[in-house]
């Protein structure tokens, strides 16, 4: 099975890019399952019912997200109805949404795929590693293939993750920092794993505001209005290729250009 997993999408020059290359990546790939992380994809910060539907109906199976999936409130009535939208797994059980879901792919077999937070420098939530303990003995033993999301601001959470789950799962992928890593590998266990996806929106920025914007804000002290880059869009990401037994045989960077 061949995995693509899009990083944090980012405003609407995210939804370009992918609108633009999305397709011919699955195909080029014969890519079976597409996971993105959608909690910026409106406007920079949080994701709409609307934008959440143009996605999904673009070629992406499930959409993950992050501590931004509160921004829009017209988004809690959705996540209550959707199993395509799932938020973090470890926030309170009382919390509108799904933390994880199970979807057939189009190899016609079955995938579950986790969205877990961090707690360095995060929300103090509950833990996000009892948290995926218990998630995992819900799942199906039949279902081999799981994907984890691990939205989360430290690398060494990310990599603390990335062990704790190494051979129980198929991938751990970070996102929230929006600056694709360079250590993607398969884990000894078996499990891919890299730090951070990277983001699916503009280069040139501060994480896919604009970059004068920000400089004023470390500068200044003072606070400002954030807006979403134009410049140098990318769609990137990761493509795993999965076995039978749910083991990652290969792990490989995205990182494409949107042509203007």
């Amino acid at each position: 099975m061949n995995i693509l997993f899009i990083g944090d999408v980012v405003g609407a020059p995210g939804r370009r890019a992918l609108e633009e290359l999305l397709s011919k990546l699955v195909d080029h790939h014969f890519i079976d399952l597409v996971v993105a992380n959608g909690e910026n994809a409106a406007g920079g910060l949080g994701i709409t019912p609307l934008i959440a539907d143009q996605l999904l109906g673009q070629g992406i199976d499930v959409l993950t997200s992050g501590n931004h999936i509160w921004k829009h409130k017209e988004i809690i009535p959705y996540l209550e109805a959707t199993d395509r939208l799932i938020r973090p797994a470890n926030y309170p059980p009382e919390t509108p949404g799904r933390s994880f879901t199970v979807v057939e792919t189009a190899a016609g077999e079955a995938a579950a795929v986790i969205n877990l937070e961090g707690r360095v420098f995060m929300s103090p939530l509950e833990c996000p590693f009892r948290t995926v303990d218990k998630i995992l003995e819900a799942i199906p033993k039949e279902v081999k293939v799981i994907l984890v999301d691990m939205h989360a601001e430290a690398t060494s959470e990310k990599q603390a993750m990335g062990w704790f789950l190494d051979g129980r799962v198929s991938a751990i992928v970070g996102t929230h920092t929006h600056v694709q890593t360079a250590d993607e590998r398969i884990l000894p266990g078996g499990s891919g794993y890299i730090t951070d996806a990277g983001m699916t929106g503009p280069v040139d920025s501060v994480i896919g505001m604009k970059k004068e914007i920000i400089l004023e804000r470390f500068l200044s002290q003072l606070p400002q209005p954030f807006k979403v880059a134009t410049q140098n869009i990318q769609l990137q990401g990761v493509i795993l290729k999965i076995d039978a037994q749910g083991r990652c045989q290969e792990i490989s960077r995205v990182s494409l250009p949107l042509k203007s």
